[in-house]
């Protein structure tokens, strides 16, 4: 055998043996470990609240494992914890200060190629709107929140996806003692909470229908003492459904009702529409605007008691690692309007934002969501975020 014979021999086993190799890989998956969090520091000037100015850092270490079965189904577990600690001062005059470790996530998960099955500590949300969003059972999340965080919720949570993108939800909650996004009492703690969801695909876009029921300790109005002993029950029911058109489009609603004459909290209403666009302006400009209406009355649907919102959102690509954006609420019954804007920068692992924002010196109650009580007023906030 000569040396060009030898050559292409061992050439033809190489690539045969590394075929092998492959093949054997991806028959006989391994299980992996992944340590990975998020660091991040802010520091704000608040000047229409005491005190003033505040300095923050927040650590949030995820540990996630995956185990794979076969090609088709694995089991795998996330574990994370929110540490965080901050300084609120006044110059020459008061300091205070907060830390706290919690849990942010601890669940675990089994899935197939059609289903999966979570239970623990997660983050369960859903729903086509995206600034007004009458589906926020379960979480918090803040439109204006760079970082997106929000308390999870105990339970389990089953999916399950068919071939035409029809898909079923089953949850069923537990331990969960605080209210939980646009929640205006608590659930009475030792009764679950259970609920479902069937999202269903439609010409040009898809369709949901969402139930869910829980037992609530409600404080009758000008009342002083919550109803104990085995709660009110309540009933919500959401319907939702987004459109790719030429434009996108979507409606999100909810109505809650308790079983119990409670006053004005007895039935409360939510709907939401709204559309987004990308503009061929300069680098793309996005919009998305929604109008909200939300009303609560002793009579289902009575429109006597209403609140209504408009919010629009434009975001701009100043350069590959520059983006401007701004977020805009009116509040037309109160004749008052929520301001925000962020300049965010990304250079590798980290991320630098500055804010602005002017909004009312008190939030009315449904409003809550979009602005807490720490950015009452106007003020500026300077963020940094490392994820590694």
């Amino acid at each position: 055998m000569n040396w060009r014979k030898a050559l292409i021999f061992l050439s033809l086993y190489g690539s045969l043996h590394s075929g092998i190799s492959a093949q054997v890989e991806e028959q006989t998956p391994s299980d992996s470990l992944r340590f990975s969090g998020q660091l991040s520091g802010w520091a704000q000037y608040a000047p229409d609240i005491q005190p003033e100015g505040w300095l923050g850092v927040r650590y949030i270490p995820q540990l996630n494992f995956e185990f794979p079965f076969n090609k088709s189904s694995q089991f795998d577990f996330e574990v994370s914890a929110n540490i965080y600690g901050e300084a609120g001062f006044s110059p020459f005059d008061s300091l205070y200060s907060n830390g706290k470790i919690k849990p942010y996530r601890a669940w675990v998960r089994y899935s197939g190629s059609r289903m999966e099955l979570r239970a623990g500590l997660q983050k369960i949300n859903f729903g086509s709107a995206l600034l007004f969003r009458p589906l926020m059972w379960f979480d918090s999340l803040n439109p204006r929140d760079p970082l997106q965080l929000t308390d999870g919720v105990w339970g389990l949570l089953f999916r399950y996806y068919f071939q035409n993108n029809t898909n079923l939800w089953f949850w069923s909650l537990y331990g969960n003692k605080n209210s939980k996004g646009l929640e205006v009492s608590r659930t009475h703690w030792r009764t679950p909470e259970v609920g479902g969801r069937i999202q269903l695909p439609v010409p040009r876009g898809e369709a949901a229908v969402s139930y869910h029921y829980r037992k609530a300790d409600v404080t009758r109005p000008g009342g002083e003492l919550p109803i104990q002993q085995n709660g009110i029950g309540e009933n919500r029911i959401g319907l939702d459904i987004r459109l790719d058109v030429t434009v996108g489009l979507w409606a999100e609603a909810s109505w809650t009702h308790l079983n119990k004459n409670m006053g004005v909290f007895t039935n409360q209403e939510m709907l939401t529409v709204g559309t987004d666009y990308t503009f061929a302006i300069g680098n793309g400009l996005s919009l998305t605007f929604e109008q909200f209406i939300y009303t609560s009355d002793q009579k289902a649907f009575a429109m006597d008691n209403t609140l209504s919102l408009s919010g629009l959102s434009l975001s701009y690509p100043l350069t590959l690692f520059d983006n401007l954006r701004t977020v805009v609420y009116y509040d037309w019954d109160n004749t008052e309007g929520y301001y925000f804007a962020d300049w965010q920068r990304q250079l590798n692992h980290f991320t630098f934002h500055v804010m602005a924002y002017w909004n009312p010196d008190k939030v009315q109650m449904i409003t809550q969501s979009l602005s807490s009580n720490r950015f009452a007023g106007k003020g500026i906030q300077l963020l940094v975020v490392w994820n590694h």
